[in-house]
């Protein structure tokens, strides 16, 4: 979970958000209270970038170093998408894990939160 929402900050960052620094450490995370700290600062972050985001802006191309210190850049319409993509991924992922060691992790799916946030039922 460390590295989602370090990625997220990162991918934030590149496309022009505030600065993550370097990647996060799991380490420096021992307790999921840690972790959901973290994730609420993004999600901050990440709110305040949408907040000021123009449609023109997905069309930006956004400049950034790759893992390998190249030069790479991108539509900031992909690099969203890409970073959108990327946390659903592991979502399943750990969904996967807490199944495999006995935990339903419960509907997580945007059809459920979107309603639960409006007092409806999804289905």
């Amino acid at each position: 979970m460390v590295h989602v929402v370090s990625a997220e900050a990162g991918w934030l960052e590149r496309c022009g958000g505030a600065k993550r620094g370097p990647r996060l450490n799991p380490d420096d995370f021992p307790t999921i209270e840690t972790v959901l700290l973290a994730a609420g600062k993004v999600e901050g972050h990440v709110r305040a970038f949408l907040a000021n985001l123009q449609d023109e802006d997905l069309a930006r191309h956004a400049e950034y170093m790759n893992d390998r210190g190249e030069k790479r850049s991108m539509l900031v319409g992909d690099l969203m998408q890409h970073a959108a993509n990327h946390g659903v991924h592991h979502r399943g992922q750990v969904a996967l894990l807490l199944r495999m060691i006995g935990h339903a992790p419960g509907d997580f799916d945007a059809l459920f939160y979107h309603a639960e946030r409006r007092g409806v039922s999804a289905w």
